[in-house]
């Protein structure tokens, strides 16, 4: 299947490892023209080493302002923006009365200050051209609470609200709003976990753990002229671990 993804000019966050390479992989593999950053100038050159048609940028999304200069140099390099992916790394875990209110502050610049800054950013970039694909990749927790991710635990599931607001919003501008919800995948931050990857994998439906690759291509589809009449859903990839309706 042509995902008609030839020529798009993506921005991906947090894509120097796991998720968000296997997301830009995929894009690129399709055609798209992908600008990736991480907060580490040594890892983001190599992923983007690995990965043709590839952009890297050093920025710490973390720290203010650094999500509407992502957008900003993605125009710069591209002339352009068609998707943007939002992708961060986990906040401080722990259970409530053990966390901070620092934490709860690095948790909220990890998980949606970048994500408010481009999305903000991009967006009349993209009501000015009639099209646009925004992806919020979160978490099964913004569904399904995991045990001592408290701050993820309600921080991402925030982002599904944010996500359906901006869908309804942006829907006559042709502009698609989705959330991508990855379960248990094969990761380096899965397997720094320090539980035994097949332990992990015995609680879900299917038996194993999720490949990045597969989590990129459920991207790629939602960034796809075919899914240009999808728009403010929340998709899991978690090989059937959401037991919710």
């Amino acid at each position: 299947m042509d995902l008609g993804l030839q020529g798009k000019r993506a921005a991906v966050q947090g894509a120097s490892s796991g998720l968000g390479f296997a997301i830009a992989k995929v894009l690129a593999s399709e055609g798209a023209n992908v600008v990736i950053c991480s907060r580490d100038f040594a890892r983001i050159q190599a992923a983007a080493n690995s990965i043709p048609n590839t952009h890297p940028l050093a920025l710490d999304l973390d720290q203010p302002g650094k999500g509407v200069e992502f957008v900003q140099k993605t125009v710069e390099i591209l002339g352009g923006i068609d998707i943007l992916v939002t992708n961060s790394g986990g906040p401080p875990k722990g259970d409530f009365e053990g966390l901070s209110l620092k934490d709860w502050e690095a948790g909220y610049r990890r998980l949606w200050q970048s994500a408010i800054e481009s999305i903000r950013e991009a967006i009349p970039l993209m009501k000015a051209q009639k099209s646009g694909r925004i992806l919020l990749s979160t978490s099964t927790a913004a569904k399904e609470p995991i045990p001592h991710l408290t701050i993820s635990n309600a921080y991402r599931s925030g982002l599904l609200g944010l996500m359906k607001s901006l869908s309804l919003e942006l829907a006559s501008s042709y502009i698609t709003v989705n959330a991508l919800l990855p379960g248990f995948t094969r990761t380096k931050r899965m397997e720094d976990w320090g539980v035994p990857l097949d332990q992990i994998a015995q609680g879900v439906p299917m038996g194993r753990l999720a490949e990045p690759e597969e989590f990129g291509a459920l991207a790629a589809f939602l960034a796809s002229t075919h899914a240009s009449y999808i728009t403010g859903q929340a998709i899991a990839c978690d090989g059937g671990l959401l037991k919710g309706i």
